[in-house]
């Protein structure tokens, strides 16, 4: 297939940027690219658009990063917040992708953002504040702060305080039974035992008896 060089004037995924010479399948160029306006032929009389496009591109691309900049520097003062369902354990129904972090971005502050610039090693799986990195540009990386909020708040410690005194309560009653039927038990067993019986004291000793009066003859 024959082969032909053109000069791109716009930027084509898979092919180039603005203003780079490439070489393309001859038909390619001629049905396509050419009536597009996508590129030119390069050629000795296109030298001097040529030049003028790497001017352009050269300003749109500086343009691109400084806004980039501004951008990375209003990103790292904001917090998106994520909402995920939990369970009463507090552990997370699903993850937090780079996707839900974009469409939040979109939601909350009208910052439309790539989610391929998102970059998470591995989805979050967990409630609280994480630092997301943002590739905005190659020359430009930022951190975003995500605090991800569960829909079903975990209860605070004043209401964990109330439900361990409410299960204490409820335990209590059956102390005070066991209790009860001890105390019941109690006189039972001593009732079964036999008092000691209290020595026999001795006898007190009789009297002596008086000797009678002898009658006068």
């Amino acid at each position: 297939m024959a082969k032909t060089e053109v000069v791109l004037t716009h930027n084509i995924v898979g092919l180039g940027a603005e203003s780079d010479q490439v070489k393309v399948a001859a038909g390619y160029a001629r049905n396509y690219l050419f009536p597009q306006g996508f590129a030119i032929p390069l050629t000795a009389a296109n030298k001097r658009r040529v030049e003028a496009l790497k001017q352009r591109r050269a300003a749109r691309e500086a343009d691109e990063l400084n806004h980039m900049n501004e951008l990375a520097k209003s990103l790292a003062k904001l917090i998106a917040v994520v909402t995920v369902k939990t369970g009463e354990d507090g552990k997370m129904f699903g993850s937090v992708t780079s996707g839900a972090i974009a469409d939040q971005l979109k939601t909350q502050f009208d910052v439309a953002l790539d989610k391929k610039k998102i970059h998470l090693e591995q989805p979050i799986r967990t409630l609280g504040e994480h630092e997301v990195e943002l590739r905005l540009h190659q020359d430009v990386v930022t951190t975003l702060k995500v605090r991800v909020e569960s829909t079903t708040p975990l209860p605070t410690p004043e209401q964990a305080n109330e439900a361990v005194a409410a299960a204490a309560a409820a335990e209590h009653p059956k102390t005070e039974k066991r209790g009860k039927r001890t105390a019941e038990k109690a006189p039972v067993e001593a009732s079964a035992e036999k008092p000691a019986r209290a020595p026999r004291s001795e006898k007190a000793e009789r009297p002596a008896r008086k000797p009678k009066a002898k009658s006068a003859e």
